[in-house]
């Protein structure tokens, strides 16, 4: 396991605290005659997640099953190494709202079947407050987990989803802003858990490798598409507005002069391609703007993650950002980090990637144009970016902080 020290502070500690506790019997686990029995809730269970639970059923002392119902556009994956049950919830149309019921959050919160239940943070679920007062009078321990909070949160689901998360034995978010945030608002100290989001590096190391790994591989790649010599700035991701990927098209348009063959490369699609087409279209991008379509393959998304020089995410980055980082690519994004999702933590200013003022092309093509044409900056963002998804933003260490909440969980229902 990789050394914590420099985190610092009580939730680095928390973050942690699976590493340095017993993983099998111990004050962790007074109480239960064998491994703590934990059953976790969840609206999906997508393939970005399979790792996580698979990492989660293999710890020592931990009995996990996943219950998982369907949410669209969220395509269900198949279990891999632990078990997992489907069990539908209803969407609840309430004037203009669209909230939930999932029968499972109640059915679980039983000690004849689990002493612990993990369950979505997620206050649109009116399932979600009986469950936890269920879950209380039954001695079960609860988890909340997930981002904790809207970026457009208002006043009064602030208060809601705050008393709610008072409610359960322990709360995980997913970066330490958003850790302090919950604190701040009122929920212990000693309740709250860090369990950075990750993606699972297998699949994106091994395609890495397989092109980085053969030469000439990469240059055959460019120059079948008439891009040798060319700078290539990358976005994947889907095109909808909140993204912000016209500025990218601005900058790239205002570096022409000084980088005469800087090309965007966009893969993905979304609501807002024909908009952007017409935009690269009246900048007069020409072929410096290529629109790809979605690549799901990450073999065939590898081709163009290796041939890119940098890799631009203009707003409301997430997941992409760790996505990036694993073929070492520095990541451009806006610097109004509260537009951003919570992965936006793992991106440091100038070490593996550069913040751009918010919603300024100009601001934007400086910073593209310092990375691609400072080689040696470059490679050191290059190798910071590789480092802080293998040694920091890993699957292991995200679970380390869930399994610290679930044990601190089984400890509080034990010791009443």
């Amino acid at each position: 396991m990789t050394d914590r020290a420099g985190q610092g502070g009580t939730l680095a500690r928390q973050e942690a605290r699976a590493g340095s506790e017993p993983r099998v019997g111990g004050p962790a686990a007074r109480g239960h005659e064998g491994p703590i029995r934990f059953r976790l809730v969840q609206p999906a269970q997508p393939k970005y997640r399979v790792a996580v639970f698979r990492e989660l059923a293999a710890r020592p002392g931990i009995d996990f099953e996943l219950v998982y119902a369907e949410e669209p556009g969220l395509p269900n994956a198949p279990a891999e190494g632990y078990h997992a049950r489907y069990a539908p919830q209803r969407r609840v149309r309430l004037g203009s709202q669209v909230l939930l019921w999932h029968g499972a959050h109640l059915r679980e919160v039983s000690r004849r079947r689990a002493d612990v239940v993990g369950m979505t943070w997620n206050t649109r679920y009116l399932s979600l407050v009986p469950a936890l007062q269920l879950a209380r009078a039954r001695g079960v321990g609860t988890v909340l987990w997930g981002h904790g909070f809207s970026k457009n949160e208002t006043a009064r689901r602030l208060r809601l989803r705050i008393g709610v998360g008072r409610m359960a034995s322990a709360v995980v978010l997913y970066n330490h802003g958003a850790a302090e945030r919950a604190i701040a608002e009122g929920i212990e100290r000693e309740r709250v858990f860090v369990a950075l989001n990750a993606l699972d590096q297998g699949p994106i190391q091994a395609a890495r490798a397989a092109w980085v790994g053969e030469a000439g591989k990469i240059e055959a790649f460019r120059r079948e598409r008439r891009l040798e010599g060319r700078p290539i700035v990358l976005f994947v991701s889907r095109l909808e507005p909140a993204n912000r990927v016209d500025l990218l098209l601005d900058a790239v348009a205002r570096l022409g002069p000084a980088l005469p063959g800087v090309t965007a490369v966009i893969v993905g699609g979304g609501a807002d391609e024909a908009r952007l087409r017409r935009r690269a279209k009246d900048l007069g991008l020409g072929d410096r703007a290529r629109f790809e379509g979605p690549i799901y393959d990450e073999m065939a998304l590898a081709g163009w993650m290796t041939a890119a020089d940098a890799f631009c995410y203009p707003a409301n980055v997430g997941l992409s950002l760790l996505h990036a980082f694993g073929y070492g690519l520095p990541v451009v994004t806006g610097d109004n980090l509260a537009s951003h999702n919570p992965e936006i933590e793992a991106l440091r200013d100038g070490v593996n990637g550069l913040l751009f003022r918010d919603g300024d092309a100009g601001s934007l093509a400086e910073c593209l144009r310092r990375v691609l044409t400072d080689r040696g900056m470059a490679a050191s963002m290059r190798a910071e970016a590789r480092r802080t998804v293998l040694e920091r933003f890993t699957v292991q260490r995200m679970v380390d902080g869930l399994e610290a909440a679930v044990r601190f969980a089984a400890r509080l229902c034990a010791a009443r």
